[in-house]
């Protein structure tokens, strides 16, 4: 079946709300109405940017998803500096990134708190983008698929074979995030065909044949085409690369490279 691609750019820690509202405008003016038909586009904002990006986005009626990058999976409560996914449900946000590298890495998220938020954020009507990846040190070990399939039976555990299908997977390697080193495209649709065998086993055909995944790790305009020419590579999560409109219009236009 015909999966339309995504594609994602993550800010992280980057872009005051001024420099986000730029961002957007200029990727908006950049991008055309057959881009927006091959391909979804989200921006994933920090928090401080959401509110703002959304008023534009929707007062100029720009084609481009709003995202966010992380939310605890509690509704409300005592928890200072969290965010819930009914506040960013309220800002009209579409899709969520859940359990980045970045978040188990530097954070301590587990596969067992990426699932809590992953039921939230369904709950509450948004699309989770669901994080894994192996380090360098467990590829060399031969390690990698089973962390991958690890992560995937334990990140979605108890979620329904449908909502599966209309989530999204982003498979970035850890020890290719912001390395300049990228997996090679074989590499790439090596491991999203194994995540789509394990979402298969897990969850039926129907769930694998639809449920979206991404790469991500260093992509860039010069490799984007070669990823997505891979039959399993649905999309792309870009760090750095989404921080400068032309940039990310460029990844957004593979197509055309």
């Amino acid at each position: 079946m015909a999966r339309t691609p995504i594609i994602s750019g993550n800010w992280k820690m980057h872009h005051n709300h001024f420099e986000a509202i730029q961002t957007v405008q200029k990727l908006h003016y950049r991008l055309t109405d057959d881009d927006h038909e091959a391909v979804e586009v989200t921006v994933h904002a920090p928090f401080t940017d959401i509110r703002s990006i959304q008023t534009v986005i929707e007062s100029d009626k720009m084609k481009i998803g709003i995202g966010a990058q992380n939310c605890h999976w509690e509704d409300k409560g005592a928890f200072t500096g969290e965010v819930a996914p009914p506040m960013l449900a309220k800002l009209n946000v579409s899709h969520v990134i859940v359990g980045h590298s970045e978040r188990r890495e530097l954070f301590g998220e587990t596969d067992e708190t990426v699932n809590k938020k992953v039921k939230a954020v369904l709950t509450h009507g948004m699309t989770p983008i669901v994080c894994c990846g192996e380090t360098l040190d467990e590829r060399e070990a031969g390690a990698a698929e089973s962390k991958v399939e690890g992560q995937i039976r334990e990140g979605l555990s108890g979620v329904l074979g449908n909502h599966v299908a209309a989530s999204v997977i982003a498979y970035e390697p850890i020890w290719a995030i912001g390395t300049g080193r990228t997996a090679t495209a074989e590499d790439a649709q090596a491991m999203c065909a194994h995540i789509r065998s394990v979402v298969r086993s897990e969850f039926g055909g129907d769930a694998a044949n639809a449920v979206r995944i991404q790469y991500g790790g260093s992509v860039k305009p010069g490799n984007i085409a070669e990823l997505m020419g891979q039959p399993d590579v649905d999309g792309a999560l870009v760090g750095g690369a989404s921080l400068e409109a032309d940039e990310f219009a460029a990844i957004v236009q593979y197509r055309n490279h």
